[in-house]
């Protein structure tokens, strides 16, 4: 054999084997969380250059183990199908290429969610999660005690106003209170979860837990209360449910339907007692007022929508006209819901529901069901998302739409309507 084919097939084996996976994973979940951080410090060319970096190497590892991967519906068509209406919407929008562009962008993270699904285990996605977030997390309060204590001064690069000496609110390295909340409830949860499946050692896992803790109080963030009161719920609806006998499981399954059912109207008659209790309706107010401004245009396109643009561009119509009706700068729709139905229509609206709704549904059937508690992660990641996405909308941008893609084509690979078809079909 010649050196040159021993260098290609030495490099071929250290691309496709499990540490190059692993180590791409924690790249790919740290870029998709870092964002801001990564934008702050090398702008956005700096930030697009790392993402071509790594759709290249996840290409690379999927072709070198190409015969190890289970290509037969690999994506859940719903998926597919959120994703294909939003490439379309470059027909009818008034900026087709800015439309190209970020559909590009909506499909880097898609496709980066989809590798580490392919890739990783349920368990190794946990660990990776746990990892990135812990090292997020730590950077986040280092800067904020740098800031808010040691120099006494913000560090605007980085959006940081050093308020950790009035106990919040803080930012970290994330941009918004509520986005470092957000982080720091699906890092709550990993850590449970590592804890749960014994992964990591109780003295990381309870430094962890203080630290996230920590992020979440320090954020201030009211939203994040809501989406960790709704966790809680779901968690202790799961040890019932993966307690509770076969035969009496779906009686039990239908009884917490009912309950969610009539907790969501109760939460919808008393919001403003409990917006009051949570001292936010000034965020209230500021989301009211802009989708009241947004439903002044969605009449002009409601089936269709405007065009896919993920975070609003600040100089294009009609985006310019609703920071001026509000008096405010958005980058969002500040609803995952809202900003989806605005970009996408009813359409767009409805093939999202779908999308969120099956992968929440087939989630929760199976951590209700397997005997491993790793598959309570992509349950609960689903419920912090739904919650989340009444009030900002992470899920449909980078890291959030990772991470829902994420938990999508796992639940979908776990428990596949096509899969059962096969499995159905008669040989021959």
């Amino acid at each position: 054999m010649s050196p040159p084919r021993s260098t290609a097939k030495a490099l071929a084996d250290f691309i496709g084997s499990a540490r190059m996976a692993q180590a791409l994973s924690l790249a790919i979940i740290g870029t998709g969380f870092g964002t801001h951080l990564i934008r702050s410090l090398l702008g956005w060319p700096g930030l697009i250059a790392i993402i071509a970096g790594l759709l290249v190497l996840s290409a690379l590892s999927l072709v070198a183990r190409w015969r190890a991967v289970e290509w037969y519906g690999i994506l859940p068509i719903s998926i597919l199908v959120f994703v294909g209406w939003a490439a379309a919407s470059v027909i009818w929008s008034d900026h087709s290429l800015s439309t190209l562009v970020r559909v590009g962008y909506l499909f880097a993270f898609g496709f980066l969610g989809v590798y580490i699904a392919l890739m990783r285990d349920t368990i190794q996605i946990v660990r990776a999660f746990g990892d990135v977030m812990r090292l997020l997390l730590g950077l986040s309060l280092a800067l904020e005690v740098f800031s808010g204590i040691l120099i006494d001064l913000p560090i605007d690069f980085l959006g940081i106003e050093g308020n950790i000496a009035a106990l919040g609110p803080i930012q970290g390295v994330f941009g918004s209170r509520n986005f470092l909340g957000f982080v720091a409830l699906i890092a709550l949860i990993s850590f449970m979860i590592e804890w749960r499946t014994r992964s990591v050692q109780r003295g990381r896992t309870v430094l962890s837990t203080v630290l996230a803790a920590a992020a979440i109080i320090l954020s201030g963030s009211p939203t994040t209360w809501i989406a960790f009161a709704a966790a809680g719920l779901a968690t202790a609806a799961l040890y019932g449910l993966r307690k509770a006998a076969p035969a009496t499981r779906w009686s039990w399954q239908l009884g917490i339907l009912a309950a969610a059912v009539v907790a969501i109207v109760a939460g919808w008659l008393l919001r403003v007692r409990i917006i009051g209790l949570l001292d936010a309706r000034g965020e209230f107010d500021v989301r009211l007022d802009l989708w009241r401004e947004m439903n002044r245009y969605l009449a002009q396109n409601p089936l269709e929508g405007w065009g896919w643009v993920g975070f609003w561009p600040k100089a294009t119509d009609p985006y310019v006209w609703l920071q001026l009706g509000t008096g405010r700068q958005h980058g969002s729709g500040l609803s995952a819901w809202v900003d989806v139905y605005f970009q996408l229509g009813i359409i767009g609206l409805l093939a999202f529901i779908a999308l969120v709704g099956l992968a929440f549904a087939r989630s929760w059937l199976l951590a209700s069901v397997r005997r491993s508690v790793v598959y309570v992660w992509p349950a609960l990641m689903l419920v912090v998302l739904i919650v989340w996405s009444f009030a900002e909308s992470f899920a449909i941008v980078e890291g959030g739409w990772m991470l829902l893609v994420v938990c999508a084509v796992k639940a979908a690979r776990d428990m596949s309507w096509r899969d059962a078809l096969r499995e159905g079909r008669p040989a021959g």
